[in-house]
């Protein structure tokens, strides 16, 4: 019996979408207003704000902000028109990539309009159907889409652990060979949720044994790790070893797009067959020339990512002395654990919000385990130490009222919208 695709869909409204009556624009789809940084306003009330992919503080510097807006009143954002492959190529795209891929110490580069799309789109074509993925478990979602359009096959190694992947190597590799394909191993550079590193020197370890590529996803890596913020390879001493690295402009660079880099003939490969790409246009020119302008700034301002740290260490470290459990963190990405339901996690997030005026985002099951609520703090260089000091004493009365049970019961009325 045919059924009413709208009846189907009014029906079954999603994982996430269940909780729209009473999330939407509140736990999930907020608003926050005003300038971007530490100190904005969500719900009628001046929050700060944990919660920006504003890694190194570049949003607002007034030289991004004077880059942009020359960019887009000279060629404003129409430019340029069409694919890049048909009319949308232009010299500063090269460039751009050109400085890039030398900037990250890989010798060619492809820019992309967005990062999660990108991501997809490298995953489909630099496999086949007789080739072999092998992949972390805590992948990030552009990783799984891009699995799902790709037609290789795929096994699973428990996160970071190295003698799982070798026991995948050992299966993929044996499929591989029987259908004359090869092996590709996708990891994260830093794990966006967690804030722990992909074990990129044990995979590359592993290289000695068995014959395979490396794609790694440094979405959250690049401009905030390794000496010169190259990202996780870098840190890891390994860049020469991993084959292909995608980075995305949406969390350092505080902007949109992506780029790929690897061996000028994979570049070229990804170039011409990349659909996501062919299809869709080109990264407006005022975006090109914006990304531009922050790619100089982590070169030659290194106090912007010694800050971060400078932040990221007082935090981590100011929270793990007041007996917070933040995981297994090893970069600025810093969730803090607590136990609780669904309905304590909620309560909770209403009065940081509501009452003490600290933005987090609030993370449940199933991204967590029954019974635990994760909140994630994101730290950028434009935070203050007594940004963290604020917090994390605020920290602490919380957690002694959700220890002493104040948050149980049902959700907080959600007329706090303003």
């Amino acid at each position: 019996m045919i059924r009413d695709i709208f009846e189907r869909i009014k029906a079954t409204p999603g994982p996430l979408g269940q909780y729209q009556g009473k999330a939407d624009g509140y736990f999930m789809f907020p608003r926050l207003e005003g300038e971007i940084g530490p100190e904005m306003v969500f719900n009628g009330k001046k929050v700060l704000n944990w919660s920006l992919n504003n890694y190194l503080g570049l949003a607002n510097l007034p030289e991004v902000r004077k880059a942009d807006a020359e960019a887009a009143a000279k060629y404003g954002l129409a430019a340029p028109m069409g694919a890049r492959m048909m009319s949308g190529n232009t010299d500063l795209h090269i460039k751009f990539e050109n400085d890039f891929a030398e900037f990250i110490g890989k010798p060619a580069g492809l820019v992309m309009n967005f990062g999660y799309q990108g991501m997809i789109s490298i995953i489909d074509v630099l496999t086949s159907r007789n080739d072999v993925i092998v992949y972390d478990s805590e992948a990030h979602a552009c990783i799984l889409d891009g699995m799902r359009l790709s037609m290789a096959k795929r096994y699973t190694y428990r996160h970071n652990d190295m003698a799982s992947l070798e026991k995948q190597l050992n299966h993929a590799c044996k499929l591989a060979d029987e259908q004359g394909g090869g092996v590709l191993v996708i990891t994260e550079g830093v794990y966006g949720m967690a804030g722990d590193l992909g074990h990129l020197d044990g995979i590359v370890e592993l290289k000695k044994k068995y014959p395979f590529r490396i794609l790694i996803d440094d979405a959250h890596g690049f401009g905030t790790m390794g000496a010169h913020g190259r990202g996780t390879a870098e840190h890891y001493g390994v860049t020469d070893e991993i084959d292909v690295i995608f980075d995305a402009f949406a969390k350092s660079m505080a902007s949109i797009g992506g780029v790929v880099n690897s061996e000028p003939e994979v570049i070229q490969h990804l170039k011409f067959n990349m659909r996501s790409q062919i299809y869709a246009k080109s990264l407006p020119l005022p975006l090109v020339v914006g990304n531009m302008k922050r790619l100089e700034l982590i070169k030659t301002h290194p106090e912007y990512r010694e800050h971060l740290w400078e932040v990221v260490n007082a935090l981590q470290s100011g929270l793990k002395e007041e007996g917070f459990d933040i995981g297994r963190t090893e970069s600025p990405v810093t969730p803090v654990f607590f136990q609780g339901d669904v309905n304590e996690a909620t309560n909770v997030v209403v009065d940081l919000r509501e009452n003490y005026g600290i933005f987090c985002s609030m993370v449940v099951y199933p991204v967590v385990p029954k019974g635990q609520i994760m909140l994630r703090i994101i730290p950028t260089a434009s935070h203050t130490l007594d940004h963290v000091a604020r917090t994390i004493s605020v920290f602490k009365e919380v957690k002694a009222k959700l220890d002493a049970g104040l948050y149980k019961g049902e959700m907080k009325d959600m007329n706090l919208f303003k």
